[in-house]
């Protein structure tokens, strides 16, 4: 009985942690629509992991979390953390730009199906036929929302190869972090922002310096408002807090079910769009949402059940 009451509460606790780090992302894309406007890409990453390393060693310091990492530990975290921040961003990032909304939708939204097909790969575990078809129905979820704003083609190879290597990348990160069982959620959460914050830093000061623009990027934050509560944002809770969730997500519920909560990253995105930027809400997109949550339903309820 006490070990069924713990497996429950674990169980619970990776929920949370699920709905919570996809809640965190949703609401992300305000923060960065408006960061990116007028700045780069890798000047957004280069200050939120800057932040974010910050933030992770401060907390640290002060003992909130405990990091042990000793020896050769980092140097074995070290293929997560170039799945998931590294390539995961540049692929995303990229992806988006050389292509159109609607295809790296739909690309992003494929996420829970590679997924789940990577621990099947890499950890050997078969997914039910329940929460395999709760995923799919997610999917379906997601193709309807993004096609209801129409959809364009950009036959951009380029692009269409950028976003399949964010899709991977993550897929493939999402079964080491599993995999890695013997980490806990902070140190594997460091490790990522440390890797984040060495790629992306040098890659905004290159940049900056190539476009003779050092000195703005330096002081970038303190002049523009937006940009500053985008770092914030994404520097403390994309990548400290929903990071962490993630990661504690993958440890307790495995792979595949926290994959089927990718598509709730849409839903609050759709929402937020129509509160706060004053976006119409469309029938369609109303019909993705409840398509979204339905597929997430039936993805985790049939594990609810053999608890």
């Amino acid at each position: 009985m006490i070990k069924l009451n713990k497996e429950k509460n674990a169980s619970l606790i990776g929920v949370v942690c699920a709905v919570l780090c996809e809640v965190i992302f949703g609401a992300s894309f305000l923060f960065t629509k408006t960061a990116t406007e007028n700045n780069s890409v890798f000047s957004l990453l280069g200050w939120r992991f800057a932040v974010a390393f910050a933030v992770m060693c401060l907390l640290a310091a002060l003992k909130i979390i405990k990091i042990n990492l000793k020896g050769r530990a980092i140097l074995r975290l070290l293929p997560l953390a170039l799945c998931h921040p590294v390539l995961y961003f540049i692929g995303e990032n990229f992806g988006i730009h050389y292509t159109t909304a609607s295809e790296s939708g739909i690309f992003i939204a494929v996420i829970p199906v590679t997924a789940m097909a990577a621990s099947a790969l890499i950890l050997h575990k078969k997914p039910t036929k329940l929460q395999a078809a709760g995923i799919v129905v997610s999917l379906v979820g997601v193709v309807i929302t993004v096609l209801s704003v129409g959809i364009n083609a950009s036959f951009s190879p380029l692009g269409y190869a950028l976003l399949l290597l964010s899709v991977l990348s993550f897929s493939v990160f999402s079964a080491l972090s599993e995999r890695a069982s013997g980490y806990t959620a902070s140190e594997k959460t460091f490790v990522m922002l440390m890797s984040g914050t060495v790629v992306f830093v040098l890659a905004a000061l290159t940049e900056s310096f190539i476009c003779g623009s050092t000195s703005e990027l330096v002081t970038l934050p303190f002049h523009d408002t937006n940009f500053l509560f985008a770092v914030l944002f994404q520097g403390i809770g994309c990548s400290v807090i929903a990071f962490m969730c993630s990661n504690k997500a993958i440890a307790n519920i495995g792979v595949t079910r926290t994959a089927s909560f990718v598509g709730i990253s849409t839903v609050v995105s759709i929402v937020l769009s129509a509160l706060l930027l004053g976006e119409k809400l469309t029938v369609l997109q109303i019909v993705g949402a409840a398509v979204i949550m339905a597929g997430v339903y039936i993805a985790n309820a049939v594990q609810k059940k053999k608890s």
